[in-house]
């Protein structure tokens, strides 16, 4: 038979050659016939019956591969949700750090105080997406803005610094 790639396999489809495998085993068949007959390495076979040996059935089930979820993180779940909560309710001034907004440097500097471990500003950025936040630019207008209250001053308090600006030969600085 000619040898079947189990990568591009499904999940049920594995396992049912798993299954069939130690079907054969169960009735004598030798591993390398039984390799022979499903299109599959020896040492696969062998692989299985081990498997099967020590776990049963729920030995030949498909194992998720890979890195689990958390591995090599710097931060446990519970600091995470803990620096979130913080992010969240206080700015960076109420807890006594020098900024006015929240930045990656803002929150490696906090993470770095309260648990002391030291983030690096490009995988702080990783934290910040994966929490859900992302970069934000401030708006140009003021949210407390009072429209009616600035048409006022542009309309009439405004012409009237003018006027008198002119009349004493003085300039006229705005302030961001």
């Amino acid at each position: 038979m000619e040898k079947i790639d189990l990568r591009k396999a499904g999940k049920q489809e594995k396992e049912a050659i798993r299954i069939r495998a130690i079907l054969m085993y169960k009735k004598n068949k030798e591993q390398k016939e039984i390799a022979s007959l499903l299109g599959i390495h020896k040492n696969t076979v062998n692989k299985w019956v081990k498997l099967f040996k020590q776990k049963g059935y729920k030995g030949l089930k498909e194992v998720k591969r890979g890195r689990k979820d958390g591995d090599g993180k710097l931060l446990n779940s519970k600091q995470e949700k803990e620096i979130q909560k913080m992010i969240v309710n206080k700015m960076p001034d109420q807890l006594k750090l020098p900024y006015t907004l929240w930045t990656r440097k803002a929150i490696k500097d906090l993470i770095k105080r309260e648990y002391n471990t030291d983030v690096a500003i490009r995988t702080m950025g990783d934290y910040l997406k994966s929490w859900g936040f992302s970069p934000q630019k401030p708006k140009k207008k003021a949210y407390e803005q009072n429209s009616k209250a600035v048409n006022k001053w542009l309309t009439e308090e405004y012409p009237l610094i003018v006027k008198k600006a002119k009349k004493e030969d003085a300039e006229i600085h705005r302030g961001r």
